[in-house]
Parts: C-alpha cells; sequence; structure tokens
C-alpha cells in the first residue's frame, strides 16, 4: 500500500503543471487566440520563480514571481499578434525560444544551487490516514490551486455571462465585434491568464517537482500542455483527466528505468512524446468532433474595422 500511494504521489505531482499550463492555453483558445508559446513561458516561469524563491527566501515568492514572469512574455506575445496582428503561429514558436534563451541567461548563476521547496500541506490527523491521508490532506498548495482552477474555469466558460461571451469572441471575432463586444480586451486578458498559468506551471516544476534549476528543464511539458487542450475537446475536466494520463506515463517509464527492464531508457523516457502523437493522430481520426469542439475562429487574427 505504500508503494501504491507513492506511486499515485508521484503521477498527481506529475500531472500539476501539466493540467496548469493546459487550463490556460484552453482558455487562450476558447477565445480565438494560438499560443504556440506555451514552452517558452514554461520555462520563464521556472527560472523566474527558483531566482525569486532564492533571492526572497520565500517559495511563496517563487510562486507569484514564476506568474508574474509567464504573464509578463505573454503580454509580448498579445502586443505582437493583437495589436500589429503578426502570424500568431510563427510568434508562439518565436516565443518558445525566446523563452529558452532567455531562461538560460536569467538561470546561469542559479545552476547547482539547491533550491527552496515549497512546503506540503500538513494536517494533524488527516494527513495520517492510511492511504488516502497523503493523497488529499499532504499535497502541495499548488496541486490544490490546479484543481479549484479547473473547477473555476468550467463554472466561468459555462455558467458567467463573460464566459459566454468568450467563447462566443472564439467562435465568430467579426460577430462578437458587430455587437459592440472588446475582442481585443477580452483576448488580452485571456492570453495574460494563460501566460499566468504557463508560468505557475514552471514554478512548480522549479519549486516542487524538482527544487532546483535546470537549463531547459520543461523538457517539452508545454508542448505536451497544448496537446492536452485536443485531447480534452477544450473542456477542463477533460484536460484533468488527460494531464493524469500523461502523468501516469511519465512517471510509468521512470519506474520502468528504475526496475531494470530490458528496454532501452531512451526509448522509455520518450513514451509520453509518443503517447501525445498516437493520442492527436486517434483523436484526428473523428474530423466531425475535432471541427464541432474547435473555436471556429481559432488562429485568425481579428483588426477591428476603423
Amino acid at each position: 500500500m505504500d508503494i501504491a500511494q507513492n506511486v499515485i504521489l508521484t503521477i498527481m505531482t506529475a500531472a500539476t503543471p501539466l493540467l496548469i499550463a493546459a487550463i490556460g492555453e484552453l482558455v487562450v483558445e476558447r477565445s480565438g487566440v494560438l499560443n504556440l508559446g506555451v514552452e517558452g513561458m514554461m520555462v520563464i516561469g521556472a527560472v523566474c520563480g527558483f531566482a525569486a524563491a532564492m533571492i526572497t527566501g520565500s517559495p511563496w515568492m517563487g510562486v507569484v514571481g514564476g506568474i508574474v514572469a509567464g504573464a509578463l512574455l505573454s503580454l509580448l506575445f498579445g502586443f505582437l499578434t493583437l495589436s500589429l496582428a503578426t502570424n500568431q503561429v510563427a510568434t508562439g514558436l518565436s516565443l518558445t525560444l525566446l523563452g529558452i534563451g532567455v531562461s538560460g541567461l536569467i538561470g546561469e548563476s542559479f545552476v547547482g544551487k539547491a533550491g527552496i521547496r515549497l512546503p506540503s500541506l500538513n494536517i494533524p490527523g488527516l494527513t495520517e490516514i492510511p492511504l488516502v491521508g497523503k493523497l488529499l490532506f499532504g499535497q502541495d498548495p499548488i496541486f490544490y490551486l490546479s484543481i479549484l482552477l479547473t473547477a473555476g474555469t468550467t463554472w466561468f466558460l459555462f455558467r458567467t455571462r463573460a464566459g459566454l461571451t468568450l467563447r462566443s469572441i472564439g467562435d465568430n471575432h467579426k460577430s462578437a465585434h458587430a455587437l459592440g463586444i472588446p475582442v481585443i480586451g477580452y483576448r488580452y486578458l485571456a492570453v495574460m491568464f494563460g501566460g499566468g498559468c504557463a508560468g505557475l506551471a514552471g514554478a512548480h516544476l522549479s519549486l516542487v517537482y524538482t527544487p532546483q534549476w535546470v537549463e531547459n528543464m520543461t523538457a517539452g511539458r508545454g508542448w505536451i500542455a497544448l496537446a492536452l487542450v485536443v485531447f480534452g475537446s477544450w473542456r477542463p475536466w477533460r484536460v484533468l483527466a488527460g494531464a493524469y494520463l500523461f502523468g501516469a506515463v511519465t512517471i510509468g517509464q521512470l519506474h520502468a528505468q528504475a526496475l531494470g527492464f530490458g528496454i532501452p531508457s531512451q526509448l522509455l523516457s520518450s513514451l509520453p512524446y509518443l503517447a501525445t502523437i498516437v493520442v492527436l493522430v486517434l483523436i484526428s481520426r473523428d474530423r466531425r468532433l475535432t471541427i464541432i469542439n474547435t473555436p471556429a475562429s481559432l488562429g485568425q487574427p481579428f483588426v477591428p474595422d476603423r
């Protein structure tokens, strides 16, 4: 039971940054904007979160630093794509390259230093409950925030007027503009929310998952988060299920390596990314379902009439 509990704990920890980054990107794409720079914003959040925690001595300041860094980098993307109407795909890819390069520069002096771990929750009497105690009451605070974020995003998108407005912009920005809705303003807020979530996901990596700074430590998780949005059909709870599925694949290959199976470690390490490709191929086979769920204006630039 202890082994099972530890495996589940590691799966939940591995899934948390994927879930947070994917939920942020889901809101961005629901507004009709395609931001492929999630990887870059995550790695910036990781290094800035680690740096802020080291400088201030507080892991909570590291969390704030990661969120702010991701949001600021997303503002650059927003300015280029929303104000200057540049190509969203090319700009997102450039944002990832920029984030990776800048994070290496910022984190050069922090390589090899022991970080400050964000403490886990510990409720006396509840955390000690066999099997479920640590799973429900002994997680890090960002884990609980990820669940609240999923529930809050579901409520916002499908139960509020602002969420309906955001979805209408993603489906037809021209009609929304004709009704007097500030399309660019809504999209700026969505992009900043997505950037803040990506930065928080990166901070989780450097403050909880592995409390240290390693260059390019996101290791492609931003791309998996992008795939999770499609996997979940732009629905938050489906994205949560996908995040835990990919978290299980990630942890599964680590345990397989530790047990010494006669499989090359390089192949085992590639399993999460192979799973991403397989899932996207399977989803793409049902073109009708994909078209129904995809925001109709996704990736299309919008220039208000003058």
